[in-house]
């Protein structure tokens, strides 16, 4: 078993950072990496994707999943760089602060939060939605039990005891989190395996639906042909690679805190691409693009590409892919448990929100207040809105997309601006700390404004507008805006942290100032 310590909180760290008394040691790389595959939840992800997605480019889906993975690894490569200098549970928050200074890193911490609390409610009641489905489709009564799920009573109640596990799971220690995630996760990967290499041999043997060898243009983004499809390629990037940082969050519980977390971070991003091509290859292959009964065009099975092409596939045993989607959603609920509670965690410790926010399980050494927060203002939203107007729930969703571009692209361009006095001190720092993280954070920031461009359509998302703009912008925006309220009244009641008293901005020497020392 891996040995682990409970550090003292306030410990030293590096900087001016200290540590927050989490259980140092308990995660190793296979454990980071497991975590973050679940976070990214692949089966639920690409089940709703990909039938889209092909609608859109055609063939060319696997080229868009690997154009959408360009900006996800450029900003990883600065999520390392930075995590190698500063390995601190708050991420985004605590360098972006060191950065830039304790307002920008405050918004960066509150965008994290923010979307992966929002996401958190989504992911519960996917759950729900696909627990309902599972049954059904073993009970052999097609509909019936299915459209339980769509009775707010019952959906908000199963969905609450959904988040009540997922939140006693993640109070506990981390090496509980690990053994969940290993079982579920490996499940998940297991089935999604067999599934697309059980569609290829019936490819192979002619008994596919509109089977279609494979072919390199495939891959080619090039061959895509339009400039609009590729740019929702890298939007959709946002959301299938989505989850990988909370690789990062766990920095002061891995073991090696320096190297481990980024390691883990490239690694699960590489692995999940891998899998998205397999998948996409293997179902563009079996069932093909067009709009008959079980072709990725057919609007009729794009929300659920996977139940609709299960039976097909996988004959008597299509209910294990369901059961790998309701487990991709429900693994994924609890892990992603991981980052806002310990982003909230280190905001508290260094004075950007109450102490309270700070406080560490005496038992478990984990941010219990931090994580009942997060999922009492989850499990709250949920609630509320599936009974006051499913249009704003489901809108608030899609307007993650923002957050989401708002603190990867300031956490890729803390990467750059951090070590600017050492940009040039190598190659290996040129591309790591300057060309990498820019691009990326580039890219994410066009894709930011383009999403608030498009949101603005009144026919966005769910179609709602007030007043002719959309309601996907309005959520967005009253997210980002109340994040700048709660800033500035935190600024009022704990000026300490946005003086720069409790943590403060640093930028590392260059290689020639150094030796002058």
């Amino acid at each position: 078993m891996t040995q682990h310590t409970a550090p003292v909180a306030g410990d030293p760290v590096d900087g001016g950072l200290s540590k927050k008394g989490l259980s140092a040691g308990t995660v190793g790389l296979l454990g980071a990496v497991v975590i973050g595959i679940s976070c990214i939840a692949p089966a639920y992800t690409l089940t709703a994707a990909l039938g889209p997605t092909a609608s859109e480019v055609g063939f060319q889906v696997p080229a868009i999943i690997l154009v959408g993975f360009i900006p996800m690894l450029l900003v990883a490569f600065g999520y390392r760089e930075l995590n190698n200098r500063m390995p601190d549970s708050g991420t985004s928050f605590t360098w972006g602060t060191r950065a830039f200074g304790p307002w920008v890193g405050w918004m960066a911490g509150w965008g994290l939060v923010s979307a992966t609390i929002l996401v958190l409610s989504n992911l519960a009641g996917v759950a729900v939605d696909f627990l309902f489905l599972l049954v059904d489709q073993l009970s052999g009564s097609p509909g019936t039990i299915a459209e339980l799920a769509a009775n707010p009573v019952i959906n908000v109640v199963v969905c609450l005891l959904f988040m009540l596990g997922a939140t006693m799971v993640s109070y506990r220690d981390m090496q509980t989190t690990q053994r969940l995630q290993y079982v579920l996760v490996s499940f998940q990967v297991a089935v999604l395996v067999i599934f697309s290499v059980v569609a290829l041999s019936r490819v192979a043997a002619g008994t596919a639906f509109d089977g279609s060898a494979f072919e390199a243009s495939w891959l080619n983004p090039f061959a895509v042909g339009s400039t609009s499809a590729v740019v929702a390629g890298l939007s959709l990037s946002i959301f299938i690679f989505w989850g990988w940082d909370v690789t990062l969050t766990m920095n002061e519980e891995t073991t090696d805190p320096e190297r481990t977390p980024g390691r883990a971070a490239t690694l699960t991003v590489v692995t999940i691409v891998v899998l998205y091509l397999l998948i996409s290859i293997s179902l563009l292959s079996f069932a093909g693009t067009g709009e008959g009964e079980l072709g990725l065009g057919n609007p009729d099975i794009q929300d659920n590409v996977f139940f609709h092409l299960s039976g097909p596939v996988l004959g008597p045993l299509a209910f294990l892919v369901s059961l790998a989607v309701l487990t991709s959603s429900a693994s994924s609920l609890q892990s992603t448990f991981v980052s806002p509670a310990r982003t909230l965690l280190a905001m508290g410790h260094y004075g950007a929100l109450p102490s309270r926010f700070a406080s560490i399980s005496p038992r478990f050494f984990t941010p219990g207040y931090a994580t009942i927060v997060s999922a009492v203002v989850a499990s709250t939203f949920y609630a509320v809105m599936r009974f006051v107007s499913e249009n704003v729930l489901w809108d608030t969703i899609t307007a993650l997309g923002m957050m989401i571009c708002f603190y990867y692209g300031i956490t890729a361009f803390a990467c750059v601006w951090y070590f600017r006095h050492q940009w040039f001190d190598s190659a290996r720092s040129t591309a790591f700390t300057l060309v990498f993280p820019l691009v990326g954070g580039l890219i994410l920031a066009v894709l930011f404004l383009i999403t608030l461009r498009d949101s603005m359509d009144p026919d966005y998302g769910s179609g709602s507008n007030i007043g002719g703009v959309g309601l996907v912008f309005i959520l967005g925006m009253t997210v980002i805006l109340l994040g700048v309220v709660i800033m500035v009244w935190q600024s009022r009641v704990r000026p300490a942290f946005f003086r720069g008293e409790t943590l403060t901005l640093e930028a590392p020497a260059s290689r020639s100032a150094r030796r002058q020392r």
